[in-house]
């Protein structure tokens, strides 16, 4: 089943994803440093299909390599996806195995084009969560891309906002405590060094396929000035034509952050 949705060669597709005319509807000089996508819809999409559910994740994952490549030629630099959120334990243990299945296979077939392709795995997350295989298999794809520079592709999984949050605090009052932090040192820079995505800029945009309007507990501190994007179309059936209207989108907005 799984070979129907992702490929199995470890050959990677040189052909460009964007035509020239494409390109010309963007202004590649203000392309976003950093995006961030909420990829919603892909039980949705196996029941039109009239498909098992599971089937619309492994499409969804293939989406998420073609998008990576899209991104990473338009020149984003850092993607990060929400691939599986804290309050996902609830689904099914069913589903849940399954899913956890499909993440390493994923990443096991994704290794080595993902090298090829210079995209950099890097996770955020409460990782000691998964299981010790799946751990494994996310530190082996990280070490195997550290050195590629042309796209970072963050993977929040077992991610929430509110326990990326939770977890900050704690290491920050065990500094203090320490001796390391004093509270007057305290401020919106300091929580933000503690955070998951310390290593990263905020994101310039959130998209979020499927129609949802809602945050859905992701990334609810770095969001606080990101634009926000959202499309009907399921994440399945999200395409490289569906980023690059995004973003064209994102550039015909004025970012003011609170100024007039």
């Amino acid at each position: 089943m799984n070979s129907l949705i992702i490929e199995e060669s470890p050959s990677v597709n040189l052909e460009t994803v964007f035509s020239a005319e494409d390109l010309a509807r963007v202004d590649l000089k203000r392309i976003p440093h950093h995006v961030a996508i909420i990829m919603d819809g892909n039980r949705r999409w196996a029941m039109k299909q009239e498909l098992p559910a599971m089937m619309g994740h492994w499409k969804g994952a293939d989406t998420l390599t073609h998008i990576v490549r899209a991104a990473s030629e338009l020149g984003i630099k850092v993607l990060t996806v929400y691939a599986f959120s804290t309050e996902n334990w609830k689904r099914s243990p069913e589903e849940v195995e399954a899913l956890m299945q499909l993440f390493k296979v994923y990443l096991q077939q994704q290794k080595e084009p993902m090298v090829q392709e210079g995209v950099r795995l890097s996770t955020i997350g409460h990782l000691e969560g998964l299981s010790m295989d799946l751990q494994q298999v996310l530190a082996e794809t990280k070490s195997a891309t550290a050195h590629c520079q042309k796209i970072e592709l963050v993977l929040a999984i077992n991610y929430g906002g509110r326990d990326d949050i939770k977890r900050a605090l704690v290491a920050m009052i065990e500094d203090v405590e320490l001796g390391v932090l004093g509270k007057q040192e305290v401020s919106e820079e300091t929580i933000s060094a503690y955070l998951d995505t310390s290593k990263w800029s905020d994101p310039e945009i959130l998209i979020r396929t499927s129609g949802e309007i809602r945050l859905s507990n992701f990334l609810i501190w770095q969001l606080s000035y990101s634009e926000f994007y959202h499309v009907d179309v399921l994440w399945p059936d999200f395409d490289a034509k569906e980023l690059l209207k995004a973003i064209c989108e994102l550039q015909q907005r004025s970012r003011r952050f609170g100024g007039k």
